[in-house]
């Protein structure tokens, strides 16, 4: 199994376990909150290599 694939699965079982523990909508807020709160985080430097490894690897 790949490592992204084992990342993927990780997070889908803590999302899951949130989603039983808690309220749909907190949980949905934890899920899509932290990616974005970590995007925002970063450096503008960092957001556009981000973004332009992102795009290498879709084969733009």
């Amino acid at each position: 199994m790949s490592r992204g694939a084992k990342i993927a699965l990780g997070a889908l079982g803590a999302g899951v376990v949130l989603w039983i523990l808690t309220n749909f909508w907190i949980a949905l807020l934890v899920i899509v909150g932290v990616p974005v709160g970590a995007y925002f985080l970063l450096d503008s430097s960092q957001r556009t290599r981000l973004r332009r490894v992102g795009r290498k690897e879709l084969g733009r």
